[in-house]
């Protein structure tokens, strides 16, 4: 697949114990994995979903990171989109850096401190599948200050917006440069936290994927070890749940 500028292209989860999250998220989502890279890429083990590459786990190289998802936007000059971050108001966490031959990737943050990823193809391009059980399907970045994160995603990636009401409340999306934006092209969007988030609940970005059964994929995370952070609820979307796997990295499903 070829990804254009902005578009999510991959997801990646920093886990304490990247065994431990083979045997959740295989069962979880119905994965295979490869044999894993090298100490040169930081032992990182690619997920596969009949064959095709869906995500990646790699160990936490530090105890004190946050155990989480990461989804990378595609960009044709990580460096120069890395720029472009600073120049909006965001912050480079890590310069963009050669991955041997499948590309370059980079750490970044929005203005308030939601982490992302920027990803430059080299031999791998990203997501083999999309939008089908157990592969990737959305994501949301929540903020608590639109005025604030708005002008950089529409600064850094020139994503045409449109803005739409989701459960009462207000909710813009992301479509491409160049697309006409709607629920049709949309790839990403921005959500703001309510007043009920806790206050010490940074900035952050959801990443979703699909399931045949919503309900089904949340009890068997529980029985896997994880948790149900949001109980499954429809939307006009689909029906969609948030959970957390059995080390603590949250992410969402969906059944359209």
């Amino acid at each position: 697949m070829e990804f254009a500028e902005g578009v999510p292209c991959w997801v990646d989860a920093m886990l304490p114990d990247v065994e431990g999250g083979k045997r959740f998220y295989g069962e979880l989502f119905g994965w295979t994995f490869d044999e894993g890279a090298g100490a040169e890429h930081g032992h990182c083990a690619q997920a596969l979903l009949d064959g095709e590459p869906v995500a990646a786990l790699a160990p936490k190289p530090d105890g004190r990171m946050p155990t989480t998802w990461t989804v990378y936007l595609a960009t044709p000059d990580a460096a120069t989109a890395a720029a472009r971050v600073t120049a909006a108001g965001g912050q480079v966490i890590t310069e963009p850096v050669p991955v041997g031959p499948f590309g370059t990737m980079g750490l970044v943050t929005d203005p308030e401190g939601a982490v992302f990823g920027l990803w430059q193809a080299g031999s791998h391009h990203g997501f083999g599948r999309l939008r089908e059980p157990g592969a990737y399907c959305w994501t949301e970045v929540y903020v608590r200050d639109k005025s604030a994160v708005d002008p950089f995603y529409e600064s850094v990636f020139a994503y045409g917006v449109y803005d739409v009401e989701v459960g009462g409340d207000e909710f813009r999306t992301w479509s491409p440069e160049g697309a006409e934006a709607g629920p049709g092209t949309a790839v990403g969007g921005r959500a703001v936290m309510s007043g009920a988030v806790p206050a010490e609940m940074p900035a952050h970005f959801l990443c979703y994927f699909a399931v045949a059964d919503c309900d089904a994929t949340a009890a068997a995370a529980r029985r896997l070890g994880g948790r149900v952070r949001t109980e499954p609820f429809d939307t006009q979307y689909g029906r969609v749940a948030v959970l957390v796997d059995n080390q603590g990295a949250t992410f969402g499903i969906l059944q359209d």
